[in-house]
């Protein structure tokens, strides 16, 4: 029997499965994560500041300034909390990096 086969595989599918490989990240989680996002922190901080990918269970957010990673770091027990209907794909952790 063939690991390979003839039958086509969805894009989303197949892209799932090597940035698995190459990041252990799971864009499912992350998917689900940027829906709820708008509930999980203030409008102004939403509008600004992205979920990016969760690796090793930390939440990456991206933010364009200090003030708004001091924000997440202040609502992040609140994030998380908010994260944990995800069980055990929900992150631990959350790290924020300033986009350029």
């Amino acid at each position: 029997m063939s690991r390979f086969s003839d039958k086509p595989e969805p894009l989303g599918d197949l892209l799932r499965t090597m940035a698995k490989r190459v990041k252990k990240v799971d864009l499912t989680a992350i998917e689900e994560i940027r829906e709820l996002w708008p509930t999980l922190v203030p409008p102004a901080v939403a509008d600004v500041c992205q979920p990016e990918f969760v690796k090793n269970h930390v939440l990456v957010i991206s933010v364009p300034s200090g003030a708004f990673a001091q924000q997440i770091s202040f609502d992040q027990e609140s994030i998380l909390d908010g994260l944990a209907p995800l069980k055990d794909r929900a992150p631990t952790s959350l790290k924020t990096v300033q986009k350029a």
